[in-house]
């Protein structure tokens, strides 16, 4: 029997494979991906979601690939939808391809591990559709031809019953350096928490001793950056799990043996957990479009800066800035000049992690 490790290495490096060199939309290489991926989901036994089997077919792109895992009891014509785009960059000349390993194979291999542990579990509660965009990368980012645009704009499921909207992208990659505490390289911060009532508490809570540390960002501190905007935009609560960008960020070198996979599968245990939560979560869940989570951001920098003080000096400096910050947001919501000042700490910080 193959293990979890075993599965996701492999599922990685064949979507980074000169058979799916770049997977750009439509190309021989991202239909390459893409038939892997939809055999994927029929070996762990989710049914088919898309419009054509599998497939939802985006004009002027390519096909999203969406599975189903249907739901049981009282809450089972509600939906929670867990997402990661499997489109790169494409090729360059001479054999060499952006390899996308970290963006987004690995995410595309976790979604694939939790969907399993999902239909082992048989759990009650909402059903979960399995969505693997396409088009995600330029120049389809934030277009009508972007994949989880066209979904929103052509659900397969009620948008009005879909609950919560969980999007990864750049989760394959310890945080930092080597030689940081675990406690940073085993981060993964979750965005947008503070959009919908006791989603912050269900994120902690399935955070697990000797796994990931999840650590909360509000959502609007930076821009979009990934397919959870779209559902954003139309009113749906949404998380954004990702390890932020590194030094192999949209570059060849982004490879699959530069991935850490001990957390990718520390991930796929916490994306399980936090999905079997969100599925028996009491319901309908309705977004809070202006709600911020200034404490539970600058907590977040607070950790990290001060682990990284003794390696990066500047990083002390940051502490002392999110000490002031931390006193204005304990007396009321943090005014626009302040945020301006958070949104860069958050900059510096990633900046600072990237190498």
């Amino acid at each position: 029997m193959t293990t979890p490790r075993a599965r996701i290495e492999s599922l990685v490096r064949f979507l980074c494979s000169p058979a799916c060199a770049g997977r750009a939309p439509d190309s021989p290489e991202g239909l390459a991906a893409r038939a892997r991926i939809v055999q994927e989901f029929i070996d762990i036994g989710a049914a088919p979601g898309g419009t054509d089997g599998y497939l939802q077919y985006v004009p002027g792109c390519g096909a999203n690939v969406l599975a189903e895992i249907p739901g049981r009891g009282p809450l089972a014509d509600r939906t929670i939808v867990l997402a990661a785009h499997y489109d790169h960059l494409g090729k360059l000349s001479g054999g060499r391809a952006y390899w996308g390993a970290d963006d987004n194979a690995a995410a595309v291999a976790i979604l694939v591990e939790v969907g399993r542990k999902l239909i082992q579990d048989a759990q009650p509660g909402r059903r979960v559709i399995l969505a693997a965009y396409d088009g995600e990368e330029q120049p389809h980012f934030l277009h009508g031809t972007m994949g989880s645009m066209y979904h929103v704009n052509h659900p397969t499921a009620p948008l009005a019953g879909v609950d919560m909207m969980v999007c990864m992208d750049l989760c394959g990659h310890a945080i930092g350096p080597a030689g940081l505490p675990a406690s940073v390289r085993d981060s993964l911060f979750v965005l947008g928490a503070e959009l919908s009532d006791g989603a912050a508490a269900i994120v902690d809570a399935a955070a697990r001793p000797g796994g990931v540390h999840p650590r909360r960002i509000d959502l609007d501190i930076l821009p979009p950056l990934s397919d959870y905007y779209a559902f954003r935009e139309a009113g749906v609560p949404v998380l954004f799990l990702t390890c932020g960008r590194w030094e192999h960020y949209h570059q060849i070198t982004d490879t699959p043996d530069r991935l850490d996979y001990r957390k990718i599968v520390a991930t796929v245990a916490y994306l399980a957990d936090l999905t079997r939560r969100l599925r028996e979560r009491p319901g309908p869940a309705r977004i809070k479009t202006t709600a911020r989570d200034d404490r539970g951001t600058i907590a977040t920098l607070h950790s990290l800066a001060a682990a990284l003080a003794p390696y990066a000096p500047p990083a002390a400096q940051a502490v002392r800035q999110l000490d002031a910050l931390a006193a204005l947001a304990a007396a009321g919501p943090l005014k626009p000049a302040h945020r301006q000042q958070l949104s860069q700490l958050v900059h510096a910080l990633q900046n600072a992690l990237a190498g």
